[in-house]
């Protein structure tokens, strides 16, 4: 069995004590500004006890309509569209998620055929991709975005791993739509 060569040991402990010295700096920042600042409270919620974790939780939204009230602002403004939601569909096979353009220009990423998209259920981390039709292709949207007008993609959803009420994430290229609840 070889031993570690001289100085791993050495830069093994300065590493585990830098990592902690970090995580003491972060809890002492994010105490100080638990008082302060209402943005760090699920910051706050990984280091504090169960109790907080999940008053925390609570106000995460529990409705598609409470999403969209609340993230929907979020993806109109920086990403041109405006979120529908996610449906099950075919039995529960596939799974259509809705979207309607507010900004072209803004929005062109999801129409893109090129940039991968897939739909990530958070609860397992099942990855459910964009099934492609031998004769028509992608079953998603390949046209120029036009304002006003409202598009979607279908995932499918073998073995239906995702069930209405689950929160997923819709991915494309650098667009991460997270935290859409299953209808």
């Amino acid at each position: 069995m070889k031993k570690p060569g001289p100085g791993r040991d050495d830069a093994r402990s300065t590493c585990m004590q830098l990592a902690v010295a970090v995580m003491l700096i972060a809890c002492a920042d994010v105490a100080s500004a638990q008082s302060t600042d209402v943005a760090v409270a699920p910051a706050v919620a990984m280091l504090a006890p169960a109790a907080s974790v999940k008053a925390v939780a609570a106000e995460r939204a529990t409705t598609p309509l409470e999403w969209r009230a609340r993230q929907g602002l979020y993806y109109k403004r920086n990403w041109g569209v405006e979120v529908i939601g996610v449906k099950t569909v075919s039995s529960g096979y596939m799974l259509a998620f809705k979207y309607l353009i507010v900004d072209a220009e803004k929005a062109k990423l999801l129409n893109d055929r090129k940039t991968r998209a897939f739909l990530r259920d958070e609860a397992s981390g099942a990855v459910l991709s964009v099934p492609a039709m031998e004769k028509v292709g992608e079953l998603r949207p390949g046209a120029t975005p036009e304002v006003g007008r409202t598009y979607f993609m279908v995932f499918g959803n073998p073995g239906r791993f995702v069930k209405p009420g689950n929160r997923v994430s819709v991915v494309a290229g650098a667009l991460s739509i997270d935290g859409l609840i299953v209808e």
